[in-house]
């Protein structure tokens, strides 16, 4: 199977269920708004680094968060309670996206000046989201996401102090359960993520939860 090859001056992607086994779909375009906002209606989501072309991606597996069933463990309880926890709502989203990147830049940079970019330009336009927790006061960590609908996708977390970013995770499922929203998708499993209440749905029932949230 080959990878379709995307045109920087025609914004269409290929049907996600062309993907490779591994879920690479397509390579090439650009980062515009539209052209995102039309990959995360879809499936689609980019992920490369600064030596290889724009990469999309649609795996056949997708990891999500359903808001109200998050799992806040006996220990993160007994956090709650004896910390002063909050989170505050695009605060600086430019800096959060930052410190996700420099959080993951021993992984293998994946977060480049374009990806900042466009993401910041995704915020103007009311799409991208930044989420900071503090404990006693203090910063401590955050996440960013992408916003359509009832729907956000996950892109990065970091953490500054312990439990930063499971404070934040846990806060921002609280809120958006209260709003309504159907999953928040996390891409691809890891252990933490399971931990936190995380399933495993497949590319077509993932498109029919986009489709009823969208």
């Amino acid at each position: 199977m080959s990878i379709f090859k995307l045109s920087k001056d025609y914004i269409a992607f290929p049907d996600p269920s062309l993907a490779e086994p591994d879920g690479l779909l397509a390579i090439g375009g650009d980062l515009s708004v539209e052209r995102l906002l039309m990959a995360y209606k879809n499936s689609i989501f980019p992920w490369y680094d600064d030596q290889s072309p724009i990469l999309w991606w649609s795996p056949p597996k997708r990891y999500i968060i359903i808001p109200e069933d998050i799992h806040v463990s006996h220990s993160m309880k007994k956090f709650f309670k004896k910390h002063d926890v909050k989170i505050e709502i695009n605060r600086d989203f430019s800096d959060t996206m930052h410190h996700c990147r420099m959080a993951h830049k021993s992984q293998g940079e994946w977060i480049i000046d374009e990806m900042e970019e466009a993401y910041g330009a995704l915020h103007k336009a009311g799409y991208a989201m930044g989420v900071e927790s503090f404990i006693d006061g203090k910063m401590a960590g955050g996440l960013y996401g992408v916003v359509i609908g009832r729907c956000f996708f996950g892109e990065s977390m970091f953490t500054e102090i312990e439990n930063g970013s499971k404070v934040a995770l846990i806060l921002l499922s609280k809120l958006l359960a209260e709003k309504g929203f159907s999953f928040i998708d996390c891409q691809f499993y890891t252990e933490h993520l399971e931990s936190m209440g995380g399933i495993s749905v497949s590319r077509d029932e993932y498109l029919q939860m986009l489709r009823n949230g969208i």
